[in-house]
């Protein structure tokens, strides 16, 4: 039997495996490569959800895609675990892994802009940040998700919504061209007229497939928003979700009205009675002319305490920060999340019942409403698939402590089963834990047997399995 203190025959295999492999890297890799015993080998190998503390075994960060293809050749040749990091934000924890090797994409950050033409080639390890600040320079935007420090790529493979999904799509609805290195080393360029099944699989599909060293997005003209925010209190939140539902389903592309349902924060611009109670949230974005944002955003102001609303123009880099430090790093996150038709009367006591019991302050129910420009998109068109449940609920748990995990998760997963019944079969991707591989093939649904031919193509022997993974057929 082994003690604790005995590393386990697995472990120690992928330690000779993360030896091997440092000993063909060093001689041919122009990155760094950070082993346990390494400076920065601490910082490096930390990640954005703080549930999910591995310890790599060799952390390998790429310059070029050169690098890229060194380490999957060798990294395949060995066999052993890897995980790709971009931004490190996924909240399954799949952008590291225990003893294994890591593929950190943290230094290729590069963006060029072509104004003329709205078009951007992004590097694959770019952050939502690292592409917000080059295309504005040029007036243009990206739509993509609403923490800056995200990474982009694990953003736009599996989706990607935002502020702006109702004016301008999905992230994955506005990439023209994928550069990825394959699990044999290859390098693969994938759009609409080359590797066309590629180039479905990758809108929506996640990290199945490659590691992606650059896109070509389709950019749009917008430089600032009018960004509304406010507070309803318990008595009126019944209230507010029934006007939400039927209200957004006939709203112009140009308005984004989200809720979530929390704990009010013990902050001077929160009202005095309301803080530390229950309350929803309204943040509303204008993505169209600001003198008729107001008639639009009226709805939601009719029922939120009137000492906490704000309205005011803010320039888009503002807008694409302002959630930044509300997620931060090295806390603790789980999630479970769905679609639906329609938020019934049963649905909505759900969420009400729920709320008076959330466990933490910075735990909260999120609401999204689809449709616009995300929902003009036929189903079969991207990986994403089915866009005609529009709305979208995120149960999101954060904490700091790791002694409150099994009342953070447990309170997830209790509200989830409740409303369960309810909801539209599918799911996003970029909204599941690491815990959910069997809702998988619910996510894509019909396209499932298109998605696992894709995976077979590509990489047959599932290479690249630390993701919301597709299997490929067996050999």
């Amino acid at each position: 039997m082994l003690s604790e203190s005995t590393p386990s025959p697995d472990t120690r295999e992928r330690g000779r495996a993360c030896r091997e492999i440092y000993s063909a890297l060093r001689r041919q890799f122009k990155g760094d490569l950070l082993r346990p015993s390494d400076r920065e080998y601490e910082d490096a190998r930390t990640i954005w959800n703080g549930m999910v503390a591995q310890k790599p075994g060799l952390i390998a960060r790429c310059v070029d895609v050169s690098d890229v293809q060194t380490a999957i050749r060798i990294a395949t040749d060995t066999r052993i675990l890897t995980a790709v990091r971009c931004g490190g934000h996924s909240l399954a924890g799949f952008s590291t892994c225990g003893g294994g090797l890591v593929i950190d994409l943290s230094r290729m950050r590069g963006v060029t802009v072509d104004r003329e033409a709205r078009r951007a080639r992004v590097a694959g390890g770019c952050l939502l940040g690292s592409i917000d600040a080059a295309t504005q320079k040029a007036g243009l935007v990206f739509p993509s998700g609403v923490v800056s420090h995200t990474g982009a790529s694990g953003l736009i493979l599996g989706g990607g919504t935002g502020w702006l999904t109702r004016r301008f799509g999905l992230s994955c609805d506005n990439v023209e061209a994928f550069t990825l290195v394959t699990a044999d080393g290859s390098v693969v360029r994938a759009h609409a007229k080359e590797n066309p099944d590629l180039f479905w699989a990758l809108r929506g599909g996640g990290g199945n497939f490659g590691v992606v060293t650059e896109f070509k997005l389709k950019l749009h003209p917008l430089k600032s928003v009018v960004l509304a925010e406010g507070l309803t209190a318990e008595a009126q939140i019944r209230p507010l979700l029934e006007r939400w539902r039927d209200f957004m389903a006939d709203a112009p592309f140009d308005l984004k009205w989200n809720l979530d349902l929390r704990l009010a924060p013990h902050k001077q611009r929160v009202p005095a009675e309301l803080r530390g109670k229950p309350v929803a949230g309204s943040s509303l974005v204008w993505t169209g002319a600001a003198e008729d944002a107001q008639r639009y955003f009226e709805p939601a102001f009719s029922l939120c305490h009137p000492d906490s609303m704000g309205r005011q123009t803010v320039s888009f880099l503002h807008l694409q920060t302002v959630a930044d430090s509300d997620f931060p790093h090295g806390h603790r996150y789980y999630t479970k999340s769905g679609y639906f038709h329609y938020l019934d009367d049963v649905t909505i006591d759900h969420f009400l019942e729920a709320l008076a019991t959330i466990p933490s302050a910075e735990t909260q129910i999120e609401l999204t409403f689809l449709g616009g420009a995300a929902g003009q998109v036929a189903a079969d068109e991207t990986s994403f698939g089915d866009r005609s449940a529009p709305f979208i609920t995120n149960l999101l748990a954060h904490w700091r402590d790791a002694s409150a995990d099994t009342l953070h998760v447990s309170w997830v997963r209790s509200l989830f089963q409740e409303l369960r019944p309810a909801m539209t079969p599918g799911v996003y991707v970029n909204f599941m834990s690491s815990d959910e591989q069997d809702r998988v093939p619910e996510a894509y649904r019909q396209r499932w047997e298109r998605m696992v031919s894709v995976k077979t193509q590509f990489d047959p022997d599932n290479f690249f399995r630390l993701n919301q993974n597709v299997h490929p057929h067996p050999r």
